[in-house]
């Protein structure tokens, strides 16, 4: 059973991945590829800014910054938006849209065990994995870690099996998890556990770490696949920010103290708690 030390320095089981934001040199474009590819609906558009998601909850949103340019080879951000379906039918549409959309890039698909996931880039190069859970009594767990793997998953068979209807998405289309590239994973284990609060779940050498709470497979990972060894994010198109949910404002303000005690300035406007990693990766917290 926690503690309430143990509690203090946790974040809440409760907590979510939420939304993700984008700084996009063409917001015409990419919104047509969220929407008429991955399946999602304009929730709002007000000037430079676009929210999209599914049935009214926000999953990505688009910030035009025609100013910025895209980050060198090599540096910290974003890995990859994974956008999790509710049906292997809405997911099976979502991977057929997104295969034709010819300024996107298919990069391959595989069986995780916990789940089944596509890989693209975006228009603008932005990491996008569309993917569904397997159920999770089907999960293996050896003590706090999870059992994850790589195993090839044939698109043109997953099609077969579970394409219905690629014009019509029903369910669920929510950030299930954000992965992002860092320099190096001792210093993002001990920010993202040791500061921040979530559970490490699994760990792939001492090349990628992945975190959850409340006992999924992940929220978030880091990776140096593509940055080993880089520094601090200048702005660049790409990741804006990710947010997270905690159910209360006592979770909101048990991060505040583990920020402040561990030195990381933070900014809370009364609505949102923000702050960034050791890259400059921006995380905006809310409760709710």
């Amino acid at each position: 059973m926690s503690t309430a030390m143990d509690t203090l320095d946790r974040l809440d089981a409760r907590s979510d991945v939420g939304a993700v934001t984008l700084k996009v040199g063409n917001l015409d474009s990419q919104i047509r590829y969220y929407t008429e590819g991955v399946g999602l609906d304009v929730i709002a558009q007000a000037g430079p800014s676009a929210v999209l998601g599914r049935n009214g909850a926000p999953t990505m949103i688009l910030e035009h910054a025609p100013a910025l340019r895209h980050a060198p080879d090599g540096a910290a951000g974003l890995f990859h938006t994974a956008i999790l379906f509710s049906s292997r039918a809405d997911l099976a549409a979502a991977v057929q849209r997104v295969a034709t959309w010819s300024a996107g890039r298919f990069l391959g698909a595989s069986d995780h065990l916990v789940s089944e996931a596509f890989y693209f880039d975006d228009p603008e190069g932005n990491g996008v994995e569309l993917y569904f859970d397997r159920p999770r009594e089907t999960w293996r767990w050896d003590g706090d870690r999870v059992a994850m793997d790589t195993v090839f998953l044939d698109p043109r068979r997953y099609l077969q099996l579970h394409l219905a209807d690629p014009a019509i998405p029903s369910g669920e289309a929510k950030v299930g998890h954000v992965h992002l590239k860092v320099g190096d994973v001792a210093t993002a284990r001990e920010f993202y556990a040791g500061v921040v609060g979530f559970d490490v779940t699994a760990t792939i050498g001492n090349s990628a770490v992945f975190f959850s709470v409340g006992g999924y497979h992940h929220h978030l990972a880091a990776n140096t696949w593509n940055s080993r060894g880089a520094t601090g994010r200048e702005p660049s198109l790409g990741l804006g920010e990710i947010d997270l949910t905690v159910p209360d404002e006592e979770a909101v303000g048990a991060l505040r103290e583990r920020l402040t005690s561990s030195s990381v300035p933070w900014y809370d406007d009364g609505r949102t708690l923000t702050f960034e990693d050791p890259w400059n990766n921006a995380l905006r917290i809310t409760a709710g």
